[in-house]
């Protein structure tokens, strides 16, 4: 059997200020043509590496086309994705005849003019190979899942996770299920509902915990083939925003459909539990200051670029030092003017440094500090999701009135520790860290963490998600209305 495999994604934040062109998918991360899967592990790849070291188990055969995984940022633009999509799609024609089609996609990719990018895609892939190729997509979590995805697909798979540990398994899922259907072992229909609610899920938390186990519980079982559950990305101004149930079952398009409506009516009941309480800085900062025994975790949701923020308000940071807060660890501002200056001063010179506040009104003022330059690396990097690395390029540790503060010059969310160990700050005496992130922080700071609190800082992913300026999406969600299936 003759495989395609591709990765064609971004998370798109239609409310960002940060444009989204050729840079973002051929410079900033990934950009490999037919040999994605060859490379080390970063998001991009991971899936094609588990498609690779599987079909060779097979023996079946693999044409690679594009890997790239831009950084989440504002709107792509239309030429670059057309560009990008017809490589994809040539590489395609050249490979043909396959018997399948793997992709690992986003799912909340919007360019100008193309509001469901993936599902776009996809149907352009099956005008390609016709009705009995298969075609098997990886998903992120936070997708628009939409009519035109599932129609040209015949497995979509969902990470179960937030945050991503899960992104080689679901792979594995995918390729085991195109596989099965490719064989003639099984007849997948998918269905979708709705679950009317925007919002934001994390897993490691109960009772999210327990529904994804029950999820996964269920698959194998009485004909359904896979579970999924797309969050939804909030920040995305598209007809499809919002949380859907996917489930695909054997040959009985019913089954389905109540299993997912099932599924949802759970969700339904357990929104208030789920939800996320957030501080404001002054109640977390106050938090810290109360207990010891390790570091509070502070998580600036609102500035996470993994998100499409742009990394580099100043108002947690701004605080901490108005009210002379020691003891304290702040990263990672995107401020790359910041690390030149760091870098043309050199390791042990202080300055008066301007901090973050430039790229718009999400981002806030500039805080101008007297800095020491306590480290410069030349390419520093992060443990990234699911075993990957995630590169900050150069970078600068500097410390000003207690605080040590990480300046990078390749926009990244918070990912792990070594953020900032990696360039020789420490951790375990400070009184709090201060992440800007959204979740995928936690797997790697909770066990170094006295607790973590989110903190419902000004930025561009702000969380209160009933005051997002929809212009698109029809039909009423929660929590704007407080019952949208009555409406």
């Amino acid at each position: 059997m003759k495989l395609f495999m591709a990765t064609l994604a971004t998370e798109t934040n239609t409310f960002s200020p940060i444009p989204t062109g050729q840079a973002a998918f051929m410079g900033e991360r990934a950009w490999f043509r037919g040999d994605g899967s060859r490379q080390p592990a970063q998001i991009a790849n991971i899936p094609l590496i588990a498609w690779r070291r599987l079909a060779a188990a097979d023996g079946h055969a693999i044409a690679e086309s594009l890997c790239t995984f831009a950084q989440p940022g504002g709107t792509t633009v239309r030429a670059v994705y057309e560009a990008l999509r017809e490589m994809l799609l040539a590489d395609l024609r050249a490979a043909m005849p396959v018997e399948g089609v793997l992709l690992f996609l986003h799912g909340a990719m919007v360019a100008e003019g193309y509001d469901d990018c993936e599902g776009d895609t996809l149907e352009r892939v099956r005008a390609i190979v016709g009705p009995d190729c298969v075609i098997g997509v990886e998903l992120d979590l936070h997708c628009h899942l939409t009519e035109a995805m599932r129609r040209a697909a015949d497995i979509i798979v969902t990470f179960k996770e937030y945050p991503h540990v899960d992104i080689a398994a679901r792979a594995e899922e995918v390729y085991r299920l195109s596989l099965r259907r490719a064989a003639g072992e099984i007849r997948p229909v998918m269905a979708l509902h709705d679950c009317r609610m925007i919002s934001l899920w994390r897993t490691p938390m109960q009772p999210m915990r327990d529904f994804v186990d029950r999820m996964s519980a269920l698959e194998g079982h009485d004909g359904i083939l896979s579970v999924s559950f797309g969050h939804g990305f909030p920040w995305g101004d598209v007809a499809d925003v919002g949380a859907r149930m996917l489930v695909i079952a054997d040959g009985d398009a019913a089954r389905a459909q109540a299993l997912a409506e099932t599924l949802g009516r759970e969700l339904w009941a357990m929104r208030e539990a789920t939800s996320t309480p957030y501080e404001t800085i002054d109640g977390a900062i106050d938090l810290a200051l109360l207990s010891e025994g390790g570091p509070l975790v502070l998580a600036d949701v609102a500035d996470n670029a993994g998100a499409g923020a742009p990394s580099d308000s100043t108002a947690i940071l701004r605080r901490l030092v108005e009210r002379g807060i020691e003891g304290a660890v702040s990263g990672c501002y995107w401020d790359p003017q910041a690390v030149g200056f760091c870098v043309e001063a050199g390791e042990g010179a202080t300055f008066t440094l301007r901090i973050g506040g430039k790229c718009g009104v999400a981002s806030g003022a500039p805080l101008d500090l007297e800095v020491r330059v306590r480290r410069l690396a030349e390419s520093h990097s992060q443990a990234g999701l699911s075993g990957g690395r995630a590169s900050f390029g150069p970078s600068a540790w500097v410390s000003a009135q207690g605080i040590d503060i990480v300046l990078v010059s390749q926009r990244q969310q918070t990912f792990a520790p070594d953020a900032f160990t990696g360039l020789g700050i420490t951790l375990d005496d400070k009184r709090l860290v201060v992440v800007k992130s959204m979740q995928h922080f936690h797997a790697a700071f909770a066990p170094i963490a006295r607790a973590i609190r989110y903190v419902a800082a000004p930025g561009a992913v702000p969380p209160d998600y009933a005051a997002i300026g929809f212009t698109k999406r029809r039909l009423p969600y929660w929590p704007r209305d407080a019952d949208p299936f009555a409406v």
